[in-house]
């Protein structure tokens, strides 16, 4: 398991290196990221300052070693050694210092990247991990009542809404529960963001409930075919009948020996999903005015922060590793057939 453990971990760190310089690569070759931060009314002496204090005017081989610089050990901005050590005399408040992993500096908002992510990445882990477990609970549940009650009413009433929600799109789902929910019937607060410190589990339980509510149930909705197709799938197979013929209950074939191997698939896909969700869910954090990756995203890209859809990008990328390296790990704890691949 250990070895298995350290092949896996130095498999993503690979994927991780090759990841950052395909992003590096695909968002600076494109042309010079001056121009955006000159701005409309930019001046060729203005330009040529800013490529020259941000490093833009080095070659492109030296500028990813000094991104990969950053990562490691951190990096000091403005880039330029000559104009940093004059700021350093006259206005040493305008150096800035990013530690490692530093994700480089966005001149818009004079502020490192690391700093920007770390304003809004809170909501966007809270309200992922709050709609993860709502999806998991209730899909897991409603698909494993689908199974066992095959053929049945409760199973075409289940199958059926499940295709109506999956089929509905996020923002209108999202639109919905704001609109008619909240604000024309009041059948629950008006969603506002409150942390935990400030108003309590209460209040930040109702802060995030219908959000949440917006991203698992299209997850749900998928949760739950693939669960009442894998139990199905299991329930059918040699040993349950074995242990049918053996006289065990019901309830133990089924969360025992069916459940089990059913469920086993899905840690996969969860896995990846709740990273897709750690990256930012853009159109619900949109909808309900959340200050999360996604609204971020969103507004990097309106302003042409470079630095910033960067750092959102590599973000979401070794989220999507690291969840990756878990559910290995995770899987070939529960199916030791893995390790041996």
């Amino acid at each position: 398991m250990i070895a298995f453990a350290i092949r896996r971990i130095l498999v993503g760190i690979a994927m991780l290196l090759a990841m950052v310089l395909v992003v590096f690569v695909l968002f600076f070759a494109a042309g010079n990221p001056a121009r955006d931060v000159c701005g409309k009314f930019c001046t060729p002496d203005k330009l040529k300052q800013i490529t020259q204090v941000y490093g833009y005017d080095q070659p492109l081989t030296y500028q990813f070693g000094q991104f990969m610089k950053g990562l490691v050990i951190g990096r000091d901005f403005p880039v330029d050694d000559k104009y940093r050590a004059q700021l350093e005399k006259t206005h040493p408040e305008l150096v800035i210092h990013c530690d490692a992993p530093c994700l480089g500096y966005s001149q818009h908002d004079s502020m490192t990247v690391n700093a920007e992510i770390a304003k809004y990445y809170p909501i966007t882990i809270q309200l992922a991990i709050f709609s993860f477990l709502l999806w998991i609970v209730f899909g897991i549940l409603f698909g494993v009542l689908a199974a066992v009650f095959k053929g049945r009413w409760l199973d075409r009433i289940v199958v059926g809404v499940t295709l109506v929600v999956y089929a509905l799109p996020t923002f209108f789902v999202g639109t919905f529960l704001l609109q008619y929910i909240s604000i024309r019937w009041k059948l629950f607060p008006y969603p506002r963001y409150v942390s935990i410190a400030d108003g309590g589990p209460i209040a930040w339980i109702t802060s995030l409930f219908l959000p949440a509510l917006t991203l698992a149930l299209f997850y749900m909705a998928g949760y739950v075919r693939i669960t009442r197709a894998f139990v199905l799938e299991s329930m059918s197979e040699d040993y349950i009948r074995t242990a049918k013929a053996k006289g065990l209950p019901m309830r133990v074939v089924l969360f025992k020996h069916g459940l089990r191997a059913a469920l086993t698939p899905l840690l996969s896909m969860a896995g990846l999903d709740f990273a897709a969700l750690l990256a930012g869910a853009v159109i619900t954090e949109s909808v309900f005015n959340y200050q999360g990756l996604g609204l971020l995203a969103v507004t990097a890209n309106k302003n042409s922060d470079l630095p910033i859809l960067i750092g959102l990008v590599i973000t979401a990328g070794a989220a999507v590793i690291v969840m990756n390296i878990i559910v290995d790990l995770l899987y070939a704890y529960v199916d030791p057939r893995v390790r041996l691949r």
